[in-house]
């Protein structure tokens, strides 16, 4: 901007006592005066529109809030309120200011919430969250997590209060849809832990089959024997009913060997008690491998969970596979029995399946204990691992098995079940040889 100063005339008659230089010293000193007062001008029409720049900043981004905003005075009368605020209201910004807040809440609850934040004297500088109920433009309740800001003056003395609030209700309702969608990805997942573990048992069927065999077959036996015990027993104690004379009952006694029968009663009874308990305990074992895992950590020895893993792989295959093993003192982890135990069923059988073709197979188990942490190591001396297949061997569903004899989610379950427990399992190609898995569980706290 640029203003021309007009020519100021010059006097044609010399004021008296007043000379020529004298004159022209006032004119210049008009001329800076005149000449500050434009460039104050100007400097002031800079700053008048640096101040609407600033409060067309300051429109904008209220205006592009998608929180409510909202500026109390001291006695809860709104002097501003932003679009977000104006558009969930359904009321503009002219018919909300000198409205009371608690005009604007949908409760007694909340009114009291938002009158004891606005009443506090040492609330503080940065605000306090208080979940508010407000009215929208249909009169419904609508859940905002507000924070409540105090305004502070010049002298430090409060002016009023800025809130701000975000809905919370649709948070609300992505929250519950997906806590929904997580508690059906944790069912999904006991399915398929279930499924692979029947799998697993499917491998097992001969093996358990042979297992219950001999107890039962034992026990069969026994029933036999006992049953044509009855019937001498029921045949002398006939004629001891009938009073029949001491020489006939001694013939008897001798011809049905009764003494004998007495004599092998006992062990007849404790062998069959002793088949059947067998047999109890492998179908128990059966009940409790197949049953859907609970949640629950409990003290397990995990050298019992071993045993019992090789005990069960071994008899579900049909070649003999030799397995070192020390079984030694007890090492107590934090965790569910089946899940180790089908953890280690997994991670032999895969060791099985590696050294089927091998000259003399071999699985070498062994147990460490370091720095808290208990390490299992299995390692055969099949072939080993490829080393394009190292990356992706616990991945799901990958298999280098034929099709229809391997799911391909033994080890990617297993995987997951160990890191549930908080210990690792990883796989490597042992240096004299074959592959090796090392499964690292924390060890349980002495209880004192």
């Amino acid at each position: 901007m640029s203003k021309t100063r007009p020519k100021s005339p010059l006097p044609k008659l010399p004021m008296e006592g007043v000379d020529e230089s004298t004159w022209m010293d006032v004119i210049q000193k008009m001329d800076e005066v005149y000449t500050r007062l434009i460039d104050d001008e100007v400097a002031l029409e800079n700053k008048n529109t640096e101040l609407q720049q600033s409060q067309q900043f300051i429109f904008s981004v209220l205006s592009s809030m998608s929180d409510v905003l909202v500026v109390c005075d001291a006695n809860g009368v709104i002097e501003q309120a932003n679009a977000a605020l104006c558009e969930l209201t359904g009321r503009t910004e002219e018919q909300l200011r000198g409205t009371p807040l608690y005009a604007l809440l949908a409760d007694e609850p909340s009114r009291a919430l938002a009158r004891a934040a606005m009443e506090k004297t040492d609330a503080p500088r940065a605000g306090e969250a208080i979940e508010l109920n407000l009215l929208d433009h249909q009169g419904q309740a609508m859940s905002v997590d507000a924070n409540c800001t105090p305004r502070i003056g010049d002298k430090g003395r409060r002016l009023g209060t800025v809130w701000v609030g975000r809905p919370t209700a649709e948070l609300k309702r992505a929250y519950h849809e997906m806590r929904a969608a997580h508690e059906a990805l944790k069912r999904t997942q006991q399915l398929l832990l279930h499924s692979e573990k029947m799998a697993s048992l499917g491998l097992l069927v001969a093996g358990v089959a042979h297992e219950l065999n001999n107890p039962i077959s034992f026990v069969l036996g026994n029933v036999h024997a006992l049953s044509k015990y009855s019937e001498r027993l029921r045949t002398y104690l006939a004629a001891v009913h009938a009073h029949e004379p001491e020489p006939v009952l001694t013939e008897m006694r001798r011809k049905l060997r009764i003494e004998h029968l007495l004599a092998d009663l006992p062990s007849l009874i404790e062998g069959t008690l002793e088949g059947a308990q067998r047999t109890a305990d492998i179908v128990n074992g059966l009940k409790r491998f197949s049953a859907m895992d609970s949640e629950e950590r409990k003290p397990v020895n995990l050298v019992e969970v071993i045993d019992r893993a090789i005990h069960w792989v071994q008899k579900g295959r049909s070649a003999l596979v030799a397995v070192q093993w020390q079984a030694g003192e007890a090492c107590t982890v934090m965790g569910s029995a089946d899940q180790l135990q089908q953890v280690m069923m997994n991670l032999l059988q895969n060791g099985f399946d590696a050294v089927g073709r091998c000259q003399a197979p071999r699985i070498v188990v062994t147990l460490e204990r370091a720095a808290g942490t208990v390490r299992v190591t299995l390692r055969d001396n099949g072939p080993g691992i490829p080393p394009e297949h190292l990356l992706r061997i616990f991945d799901p569903f990958f298999t280098t098995k034929p099709v229809g004899q391997g799911t391909g989610l033994g080890l990617s379950i297993s995987y997951g079940i160990v890191e549930q427990h908080g210990g690792r399992l990883s796989a490597r190609n042992a240096a004299e040889g074959g592959a090796e898995f090392v499964l690292e569980l924390p060890q349980a706290q002495a209880v004192a």
